[in-house]
């Protein structure tokens, strides 16, 4: 059965919104964004209001107008009236409506509505329904003929005056709560009017209302552009001034300090930048203090040493004809014998401790000659004794003209073969390719090659692999001298694992066509 799988990540990725990255662009946006926001509300808020005021206000007057007529008209209507009756208080109250033009009816004790008018809508049946329960007038707003439309039920009051037993005619009122005077009681007289009228000129003042928020939004909305730029710039400004304060330090200009402008958060930030920037100054200033004396130290050491072990040496020469000639006894022999070999390992290293510090010091001199990087290789296993036996290999196939100081890549050349045949096995192969502008020797072994941890740190000074591994007869600065000697000379020096075994050391060079001048 197959199974779904969840679309790759670079998918799903490419279905998100691409959002702005500039923060100057999300400034504004989001200073935009809060404007429209605002001027949003704002307009809905307005509108509602200034809605419900027209509305009300045309309520208010239609009610008004309405209970007038009634006032004028309904005194004269006989009680209980025909549908002739009806029908003319229906027509006098048209007539009356003027500019409102609306359209009325009426019903006696909740008979159906009678109207002087063919085109009058139809009484909405939950309107009759309240004015009955009610007995108060009601308005309504409701849609005709796809307007809208309010309507409004009156119920109409009488009351008997003293005095007069005529129970066909009274006087009526159309209120909403019983009025009358004299002594009697006003009640309800069983008339009630309608009335309803087009709200078009109202729609239309709130339809103005709606076009001019809108065409307000537009430029409200540009000029809200020119605060948002400027609050952007504003936010900006130290922000921008604290990324090339930043870039600065990170050049090494540790004296980089920045100004500082009001008390808000941007500010306190500076502050702190300035601060971290004097620290990393001070930092600085005592570790370069301290390395300098390190290596003064270092320097001073290697040159006082190098005096008394040149005499030392010379003794230990006169000592060792003395060894291999047999006058002294054999534990005196050996004794010498060990003496010399120390001699000479603290002659070397004190060497050594005098070409790091001139690496150190950048005073190291390169003198170059335009040379074959196949000679260099065979005069460097001749002169130490490798160039014949099987234990170490040269694959010279092609010239490589290169320009270097002869010296230097000797050293160089003997400490990756030396190293590799003290912590490798034999045979150890040399080869020499040319690529491309570039001459690469790459010094193989069968040992067991690097650990990984080891790899990153074979160049370092006085680095072992093995902290418990027996002392050898280096200096432990034989590689860390030879990636220095290979950077003096515009190339590199890399260590790695062959995959069929054993450590790979390379040395890339330039080739005489692209290396750089005399030194």
């Amino acid at each position: 059965m197959s199974r779904l799988r969840p679309p790759a990540r670079s998918a799903v990725r490419a279905l998100r919104p691409h959002l702005p990255r500039g923060l100057r662009v999300r400034l504004v946006v989001a200073f935009l964004l809060a404007a429209a926001f605002g001027a949003l509300l704002t307009a809905g808020l307005t509108f509602q209001r200034a809605r419900a005021a027209i509305l009300d206000r045309a309520e208010e007057t239609a009610v008004t107008d309405l209970r007038a007529q009634l006032d004028s008209l309904a005194p004269e209507l006989t009680l209980p009236p025909t549908t002739e009756d009806l029908r003319g208080l229906t027509r006098q109250l048209d007539q009356a409506g003027g500019a409102r033009a609306w359209h009325s009816s009426a019903s006696y004790r909740g008979g159906e509505p009678v109207a002087a008018s063919p085109g009058a809508p139809p009484v909405p049946e939950e309107l009759r329904e309240t004015v009955r329960d009610t007995g108060r007038a009601v308005h309504q707003r409701t849609e005709h003929d796809g307007s809208p439309w309010l309507a409004l039920g009156m119920p109409v009051t009488y009351s008997d005056r003293p005095g007069n037993t005529d129970t066909t005619t009274a006087t009526a009122t159309p209120t909403g709560t019983t009025t009358g005077t004299g002594s009697g009681s006003d009640t309800l007289s069983g008339l009630t009017v309608y009335a309803a009228f087009p709200l078009d000129e109202d729609q239309a003042d709130i339809d103005a209302l709606v076009t001019a928020a809108q065409a307000g939004a537009v430029p409200a909305l540009a000029l809200a552009l020119v605060p948002a730029l400027f609050a952007a710039r504003s936010v900006l400004r130290p922000v921008r001034r604290l990324r090339h304060g930043a870039e600065r330090i990170a050049a090494g200009e540790l004296t980089t300090r920045l100004d500082t402008e009001g008390r808000d958060e941007l500010a306190d930030l500076t502050r702190a930048f300035n601060t971290m920037a004097e620290t990393l100054e001070g930092d600085a200033a005592e570790l370069r203090r301290l390395e300098a004396g390190a290596r003064r130290f270092a320097a001073d050491v290697a040159h006082e040493l190098r005096t008394p072990l040149a005499a030392m040496a010379a003794v230990t020469e006169v000592l060792d004809e003395d060894a291999a000639s047999g006058v002294l006894p054999a534990d005196t022999e050996d004794a010498v014998r060990l003496i010399s070999e120390e001699v000479r390992t603290l002659a070397r290293m004190v060497e050594d401790l005098m070409e790091v510090s001139r690496f150190d010091a950048k005073a190291a001199p390169v003198h170059r000659e335009d040379v074959d990087l196949r000679t260099l290789v065979t005069k460097t296993l001749q002169l130490r004794g490798w160039a014949h036996g099987e234990r170490v290999r040269a694959d010279l196939p092609e010239p490589a003209p290169v320009h270097v100081d002869p010296r230097r890549i000797d050293v160089v050349l003997g400490n990756l073969v030396a190293n590799a045949l003290h912590h490798g096995r034999p045979p150890v192969t040399v080869a020499v390719r040319t690529r491309d502008d570039l001459v690469r020797v790459t010094v193989t072994d069968h040992g067991p090659g690097i650990p990984d941890d080891a790899l990153p740190h074979v160049f370092d000074r006085f680095y072992k692999a093995d902290a418990a591994r027996p002392r050898s007869g280096g200096s432990g600065l034989g590689l860390a001298i030879a990636h220095e000697n290979a950077a003096l000379h515009g190339g590199t020096l890399t260590a790695a694992n062959h995959p069929d075994g054993g450590a790979v050391f390379t040395l890339t060079l330039p080739s005489a066509a692209s290396s750089p001048g005399t030194t």
